[in-house]
């Protein structure tokens, strides 16, 4: 066989061999049609609250991002008004199979028409909320499809699919359309799968490869490769373990440039649970905790004595160092079952972060109650997201002082912690030193999007999205100055803080703070003891 050679995008990071798995779009298989209309419609029924109940195990499975993803295809399936097309069409005599796929397809011409990006970015969720009623219709199982240890190969792959494999054995995900700034490629990073994207039409003329090499670093695959040019990856992949055995042993130390610098690592987590068995070690403390995990739909919204339980936990790991904790981030692409709004014509525009939280007081004072009651327990930071002008903190403030002062009068013990932003809206960015804050968290990912008027998860403009565009990099800089001039700490938490091949970029910058998940700070440590000075 010939080798075959292929270049595209870099999407997560690392060097993987395996045998090929090819991600076929869903078959169509047969089933047994009754020809009854009642029995027909409960079998529908049926396939949806299996597939709902599917995804929701998932969800339980995950935390933060991944589960926010699922939970958003569990919030549509739950929406009557997505089945309605297909019980009239049932009704009047049409299969559940065929009638399901008709109204979906319909669904999913209506998105990709649509004028507004977000909707055409839902397409994916879509085509696996079909296939997954439909396999469910005939009895197929999906659970099988992607075996450990390979490297998967098709036009695209969904959140769903890729967290419902087991990448714990290897593996890699080579895409021939994608992005590297997609919520798929984002879990990748998080795992530490390595992925390329963008390679162009994977068609083979005889049988598909039976091996490939996969560089996630260069974005180059290499399909059945020769014996010797096989012999010369393992060779690298040897090399990039040894490496990787280094940093690892270095995850402990002090993070300084090879000019002595010091830079602060801090981390990201979606939950307590990510830090089972995470060494506080490794950290000057934790830099992000996204309270989102609450707050899922199938758990209703939190009380204060679970939502004080969860901060203090959390407190307790870090033993003593700061811990920034973000109030509800919802909205956007992470609806929440009574409390979002629905039907909004681009929710990445509409009510959400701490626009969402001020308009619903009740909930937010709850969370805010909550978290001066935890900060007793440590040096605990408060962080609003999506602000975007200062009297969204100002009246933040407002009422984080009222429920401190509601607390003391019923002989509550509490702190008020300090109270900083997260500055992802360019508004922000510019005028940062207008804004009263403790403190600055730059989160890379919405303050890229909005920047460059480029969605991260879709593929057709996944190269305007890129935090290292000097635009970007100039409105971080600009952040950076106003928290110098100010005296407060600027820290960045987004994607970009794991991504090496920024990380020079950023420190030029003069950010002095990063925080990255658990399982990139080796990797991230071992390059900042490169850059110079």
């Amino acid at each position: 066989m010939t080798e075959i050679h292929l270049t595209g995008r870099a999407a997560s990071p690392g060097l993987a061999i395996g045998p090929v798995t090819v991600l076929a779009a869903a078959a169509v298989e047969s089933r047994r049609v009754t020809g009854d209309p009642a029995q027909e419609t409960a079998a529908l029924k049926a396939a949806i609250e299996g597939a709902t109940a599917e995804l929701a195990e998932l969800v339980e499975a995950e935390q933060g991002d991944a589960a926010d993803i699922l939970e958003f295809q569990v919030t549509m399936l739950e929406d009557d008004a997505l089945a309605e097309g297909a019980f009239d069409a049932i009704a009047a005599g049409t299969a559940a199979d065929q009638a399901w796929r008709s109204a979906l397809d319909a669904e999913i011409a209506g998105y990709r028409a649509a004028e507004d990006e977000y909707f055409r970015a839902r397409i994916a969720d879509l085509v696996d909320i079909r296939d997954r009623v439909i396999a469910r219709l005939n009895g197929a199982d999906r659970s099988a499809a992607i075996p450990g240890g390979s490297v998967v190969a098709g036009d695209d792959i969904s959140p769903s699919a890729f967290l419902a494999a087991d990448w714990r054995r290897g593996g890699a995900i080579v895409l021939a359309a994608g992005s590297s700034s997609s919520h798929v490629a984002m879990l990748a990073r998080a795992r530490g799968t390595p992925m390329v994207v963008g390679l162009g039409p994977l068609s083979w003329e005889e049988r598909p490869p039976a091996l490939a090499l996969v560089d996630g670093d260069a974005g180059t695959v290499i399909f059945d490769p020769q014996p010797e040019t096989r012999r010369l990856f393992e060779q690298r992949m040897n090399a990039a373990n040894d490496v990787r055995a280094i940093a690892d042993a270095g995850r402990a130390k002090p993070a300084l440039t090879a000019g002595g610098r010091r830079i602060t690592v801090l981390l990201n987590i979606a939950a307590p649970e990510d830090l089972a068995g995470v060494d506080p070690a490794i950290c000057d403390g934790i830099g992000l905790v996204r309270t989102e995990f609450l707050f899922g739909a199938s758990q209703g919204l939190p009380d204060e004595e679970t939502q004080y339980a969860a901060y203090r936990r959390i407190l307790d790991w870090a033993e003593g160092r700061s811990v920034t904790i973000r109030t509800l981030d919802a909205g956007g692409d992470k609806p929440i079952a009574g409390l979002t709004i629905d039907g909004e014509s681009n929710p990445f525009l509409g009510l959400r972060g701490i626009r969402l939280s001020l308009s619903r007081p009740e909930v937010f004072r709850l969370q805010l109650r909550a978290l001066a009651r935890a900060a007793v327990h440590g040096p605990l930071k408060v962080m609003l997201p999506m602000v975007a002008v200062p009297s969204e903190l100002d009246h933040s403030a407002m009422l984080l002082d009222a429920e401190i002062a509601a607390l003391r009068a019923d002989g509550i013990v509490c702190a008020r912690p300090p109270l900083g932003i997260m500055v992802e809206v360019p508004a922000a960015a510019l005028r940062a030193e207008d804004f009263d804050a403790a403190f600055y968290s730059i989160g890379s990912n919405d303050l890229t999007q909005y920047t460059m008027a480029a969605a991260r998860d879709i593929g057709a403009v996944a190269d305007l999205n890129d935090t290292g565009n000097p635009a970007v990099l100039a409105l971080i800089a600009r952040t950076v100055e106003a928290g110098r001039a100010r005296g407060v700490e600027v820290s960045l938490c987004g994607d970009a803080a794991a991504d090496t091949r920024l990380t020079k970029a950023l420190l030029a910058t003069g950010l002095t703070t990063l925080s990255v998940s658990p399982v990139a700070v080796a990797r991230l440590k071992a390059t900042i003891a490169t850059v110079s000075p």
